[in-house]
């Protein structure tokens, strides 16, 4: 990852058309773009890729989360449970409707526990949001099972897993909403933009109207102003020179995933040899779009030895229990309750706090990602970076 390693005329030339055309809004100008809607023939596309019936283009991954908690209902008290282990976006978007974010822990897949997901449901939970981390499927149908059995829907963030699959179906498809990221350094980019998708035509039609200020978009399909407004909506919209880089880059999500296999599995087989490894457990090894590399070692102190070593050889892993955006005991702004809202709503209403986080919540989660370490894997792997890599990492099997 990401797609801007294969950038090429395929980009431009859908870029150009736009130019073009002078049309970068998507809706409307019909006679001056003719039959070119860069955003609705992505949307299309995607669509038929991932086999959804419906896709909505929206201006960024977050906004994709909070487009999709908006069609759900989700609004203040409500209780959105998600995992402990996600980029920030997840629960900010949570935050962002007035809802209340709970957290589960992560188990050896990397991705939601379901066990624990069992224990943080109650009367107020009103969406599930397990996240597909680093290319490869959570326990969405273990998920999905414990999910129906309480009538609670359930949102994929599939942010870090464009192209991925389960037995063949494409993750973002199982449950009611699949949210997607096209920012700059995913799988394939847009350089901002995000996508929902669904099977429910009702879905889609409240995604539709939210994501433009509450336009329903009926009698003018491609237009809008005549219409009207069912609620307030946002502006939330794909530019068509997002689209256009999409439908190029979509075009090339395949390839890219397979020649991302092939360079995680040469990572994998010179970290086999390393004494005591662990590797993720996967729930479909032919369905990883191979975003990302991460191995475990027996326990902290052994992680942090062969971390060192890896540093010093010029490869540094990254250690997700050091990173800032992914780790739920270094979120010092939620663990704080700070917020732009000079009364920190929605932490606080009416000065009273509503609830607290504790840093030490989540110690499984803690447990598993201290002994991990994590290489982002490329599209396009130079033999120098290749070697470097093994060389590392066969130093590590050497000395630990």
């Amino acid at each position: 990852m990401p797609g801007f390693e294969v950038f090429g005329e395929e980009e431009k030339r859908e870029v150009m058309q736009v130019l073009e055309s002078g049309v970068l809004f998507r809706y409307g100008f019909e006679e001056q773009r003719g039959e070119q809607w860069k955003v609705r023939q992505f949307e299309e596309a995607f669509a038929r890729y991932t086999g959804a019936a419906h896709a909505q283009a929206v201006n960024s991954g977050t906004a994709a989360l909070k487009v999709a908690l908006a069609a759900l209902g989700v609004g203040a008290g409500d209780e959105v449970i998600t995992q402990g282990y996600t980029f920030v976006a997840t629960w900010e978007a949570i935050l962002d409707c007035g809802a209340i974010p709970v957290f589960t822990e992560i188990d050896a897949s990397l991705n939601m526990d379901p066990a624990d997901l069992e224990k943080k449901i109650t009367p107020q939970t009103r969406v599930i949001i397990p996240v597909h981390m680093m290319g490869a499927a959570a326990k969405i149908e273990e998920i999905l099972a414990i999910a129906n059995r309480h009538g609670i829907p359930v949102i994929e963030d599939t942010a870090q897993s464009m192209g991925a699959r389960l037995n063949g179906r494409h993750l973002g498809t199982f449950g009611a909403i699949g949210t997607f990221s096209l920012d700059s350094v995913k799988t394939i980019t847009t350089g901002e933009g995000g996508m929902c998708i669904t099977n429910d035509s009702a879905l889609m039609q409240r995604m539709d109207n939210y994501h433009d200020h509450g336009h329903d978009h009926l009698p003018n399909p491609g237009g809008r102003g005549g219409e009207k407004r069912p609620f307030i909506g946002f502006n939330f919209r794909m530019m068509e020179l997002q689209g256009a880089i999409g439908l190029a880059q979509l075009a090339k999500l395949d390839g890219i995933v397979a020649a991302q296999r092939a360079n995680k599995e040469a990572l994998r087989e010179a970290a086999k040899a390393i004494p005591g490894v662990g590797f993720r457990e996967m729930q479909d090894p032919s369905g990883d779009s191979a975003t990302f590399f991460t191995f475990m070692l027996p326990d902290k102190a052994r992680a942090d030895r062969a971390a060192a070593i890896l540093k010093a050889a010029g490869v540094a892993p990254t250690r997700w229990s050091e990173n800032t955006w992914h780790y739920y005991p270094n979120w010092e702004h939620l663990l704080q309750g700070h917020t732009a809202a000079a009364n920190d709503w929605p932490f606080s209403v009416g000065g009273k706090r509503r609830y607290l986080y504790d840093p030490k919540a989540l110690p499984q989660t803690v447990a598993i990602l201290e002994r991990a370490l994590t290489y982002q894997v490329p599209v396009r792997m130079s033999a120098e970076r290749s070697q470097a890599l093994h060389d590392g990492l066969t130093q590590v099997a050497r000395t630990l």
